[in-house]
């Protein structure tokens, strides 16, 4: 199982981003797949998780009408579009492959990317 994730960078308070992480080595539509987040000196943070379909995509509350995670299975890609940034919206983000499910829970994820760093001036 590999996960890649891209596209983050540093960016102004109000910009845009999409993220995306490619899957190999996996039948990518047998997975959950789940975006966490992990700012400097904090705890692992759920951002958002969509289902195997595609249907059901959710996320924290605190990021609920900023960011939407989409997945495209042909392509075998996981997206986190996240729109009206914030410099609390600055940390490393990963995403992360469930077999079945897509919980909030990292614990549930068995499979990482390496993470790709987000940073929001303000």
């Amino acid at each position: 199982v590999q996960l890649q994730a891209s596209g983050g960078g540093l960016v102004q308070a109000g910009d845009s981003l999409r993220l995306s992480c490619a899957a190999s080595g996996f039948t990518f539509s047998d997975y959950g797949m789940g975006w966490f987040r992990q700012a400097t000196g904090k705890e692992r943070e759920f951002v958002a998780a969509v289902t195997w379909s595609g249907g059901s995509p959710y996320s924290s509350y605190s990021v609920k009408g900023r960011f939407t995670i989409s997945r495209d299975n042909a392509r075998n890609t996981v997206y986190l579009q996240m729109n009206s940034l914030k410099s609390e919206h600055t940390a490393a983000y990963y995403c992360a492959a469930q077999k079945g499910l897509a919980t909030p829970s990292w614990l549930a994820y068995a499979s990482w990317g390496q993470g790709t760093l987000v940073t929001v001036s303000s």
